[in-house]
């Protein structure tokens, strides 16, 4: 496998999954591969396979193939696409959604605390993408053909802000391929726990799943190990006892921000997963207690929320640049420690 498609495959946000493995039959007669897997592969077109070859998303033999590929048999064809295969049906249902800009070819959500993206083990419905299913049901192309929505990145669920859905095949391998070759833009606004000695600087470690703790992400050691992922940050307003970043991500791995500020001993504010969830700078008095126990309440999530996001549009080649305002419950907080570092200032 070579080097492009390790990366592309560990590409958090825009990862690839195996929907598809075929063994070519011993009779097969020598026949190009998109037409071969035209054949084999209901509902799939052949400008999207053409289009996931480009890339590097179809391999024969665990080796990335070229469209005009002369499959042999016995050979053992994967098809990767980026977003995972649904392992049950996904049905619609009117899930609301705040839509920031649609055109034929994309749709640019600006998704609110609380909401799945993706349905999965323990949230099979009421998700973004159930939402989008009825949202499109009803809706046909220019050519005709039913609108059917493709995720292309994802937020966790209790981060807010903006994320970026393609509406056509053409259009979800455009952007994905963007993703791989890191030149999207997202910037996140993130409050975080302690003060910076710095104004700016950038976290670079690799993240795998915690041995402890499937379902967080750590910081390992080992250079074997884990996912490539790189985050740059700087100070947007300092509260003493925590700091409002921004976070630049280059890489896009499965909680990277929450994962890497914890490892550099700053973790989100009221992040429960990574251990923001508790008072972790500050004083003693209860007050102070009972002033942060406040700003968890006003805010009862991980303080991130992904602010700016950028891309080159799939049609036009137009650059888009979307800014998603920070949302009522982390202005609020926000608000509240502006006020608690000014006080602690004039009484100091």
């Amino acid at each position: 496998m070579n080097e492009e498609l390790e990366e592309l495959q560990q590409q958090g946000d825009s990862e690839l999954y195996e929907h598809h493995r075929i063994v070519v039959d011993k009779g097969q007669a020598m026949l190009r591969m998109d037409k071969y897997l035209q054949m084999r592969l209901e509902g799939v077109s052949r400008t999207k396979i053409q289009a996931a070859a480009k890339v590097g998303c179809i391999l024969v033999n665990d080796k990335p193939a070229k469209s005009n590929y002369k499959v042999k048999p016995c050979d053992v064809i994967s098809v990767l696409l980026p977003e995972p295969p649904h392992e049950f049906e996904v049905l619609p249902e009117p899930v609301p959604f705040n839509i920031v800009y649609e055109d034929d070819d994309v749709l640019v959500v600006d998704k609110k605390p609380g909401m799945v993206v993706h349905p999965g083990y323990g949230n099979f419905t009421g998700t973004l993408l159930n939402g989008l299913l009825y949202y499109f049901q009803d809706k046909r192309s220019k050519s005709g053909e039913p609108v059917v929505p493709y995720l292309v990145h994802r937020i966790d669920k209790d981060t807010s802000g903006l994320l970026l859905i393609a509406k056509n095949e053409e259009a979800q391998v455009s952007l994905a391929k963007q993703f791989f070759d890191h030149t999207i833009e997202r910037k996140y606004n993130a409050l975080v726990w302690g003060g910076f000695d710095d104004d700016s600087g950038t976290i670079i470690g690799n993240l795998e799943r915690s041995p402890q703790d499937r379902r967080v992400m750590h910081v390992t050691d080992d250079s074997e190990r884990g996912k490539y992922a790189v985050t740059h940050w700087e100070v947007l307003e300092r509260f003493g006892y925590v700091t409002l970043i921004e976070c630049v991500l280059e890489t896009g791995r499965t909680h990277q921000i929450r994962a890497h500020m914890q490892h550099i001993g700053h973790p989100l504010f009221n992040d429960a997963a990574y251990g923001g969830d508790r008072i972790l700078k500050g004083t003693t008095f209860s007050k102070y207690k009972q002033f942060v126990d406040n700003c968890f309440s006003l805010l009862p999530r991980q303080a991130l929320h992904a602010r700016i996001l950028g891309f080159e549009h799939p049609s036009s080649g137009q650059h888009f640049h979307f800014e998603s305002p920070l949302p009522a419950d982390m202005t609020a907080v926000l608000e509240k420690w502006r006020n608690y570092a000014q006080n602690s200032a004039a009484i100091g």
